[in-house]
């Protein structure tokens, strides 16, 4: 895949999934870092004129540097929460395309120490271009599970003890009601359709963040940070100790009879 701008780039080169660089010649502190640690991971380096850059990029804003990069291993759902340390937190996306948005929501998570994120694969965003340079590298660290069926892919988390909260505009809980102690996945809609009917059919709950302006929703990103970072607050008020009901399936069958000892009170 190509990447472009610094930060993603650079990140890229960390994580060890770079292959080739072409630069500019610009004259930039981070610039040159970027290029000694391309020098340290054997990373061959072309100097190229600005427009072959302007070309590679599509007229992304590549601020001098475009690599080739290797596509991210193939993860699954399973994998997503094998991988967690302690509860798992992951994000599923249903029906978001824009790779604006999925880089930004790339880089919330990756800050927030979730675990990963699933969506569905047909019209999915490439993760390269404008979504890595939106998600500041970010897209190099965040394991990303590719499904083709969204609620199918709730199921198997639930099914894995993992409760799945949706976020929905009309939805009468709030989503500081949750107790995101417990292992979680935050389901969230594209901006104007919000969830589809099987997808919201398949949460555990749906929650809301109340608006308190004349503008009645909220950037998809940001209501992933304020639903991400309020697990956070969460999880380090309990000092890390997560109460979940089990993750095994009798666990969860006994905690899901009682659901609504999750809302906090």
């Amino acid at each position: 895949m190509v990447i472009y701008g610094i930060n993603p780039v650079l990140e890229a080169v960390r994580a060890g999934r770079v292959t080739a660089i072409r630069i500019a010649a610009r004259h930039d502190d981070r610039l040159a870092a970027l290029l000694r640690l391309a020098d340290e991971k054997h990373v061959a380096v072309t100097r190229v004129a600005t427009p072959a850059l302007d070309r590679l990029a599509r007229g992304g804003a590549h601020q001098g540097v475009v690599a080739e990069a290797r596509e991210l291993e193939h993860a699954g759902v399973a994998d997503l929460i094998a991988r967690a340390s302690g509860s798992p937190l992951i994000v599923v996306l249903d029906g978001i395309e824009d790779p604006h948005n999925v880089g930004a929501i790339l880089r919330t998570v990756d800050a927030a120490g979730a675990h990963g994120v699933v969506r569905q694969s047909r019209r999915a965003a490439p993760l390269g271009g404008a979504a890595a340079k939106a998600s500041a590298g970010a897209v190099a660290h965040v394991a990303v599970a590719d499904v083709v069926n969204i609620a199918r892919a709730l199921e198997e988390l639930k099914r894995a003890g993992v409760w799945t909260v949706g976020l929905a505009g009309d939805a009468a809980k709030r989503y500081d009601e949750i107790d995101f102690t417990l292992p979680t996945a935050v389901v969230l809609g594209a901006e104007g359709g919000g969830l589809r009917r099987l997808v919201r059919e398949r949460c555990d709950w749906l929650v809301s963040i109340p608006m308190a302006g004349h503008v009645d929703s909220l950037n998809v990103s940001v209501a992933t940070g304020i639903a991400l970072f309020e697990a956070v607050r969460q999880r380090r008020h309990a000092g890390g100790q997560s109460s979940p009901p089990g993750g095994s399936s009798e666990g969860r069958l006994d905690a899901r009879i009682g659901r609504t000892s999750a809302f906090r009170v």
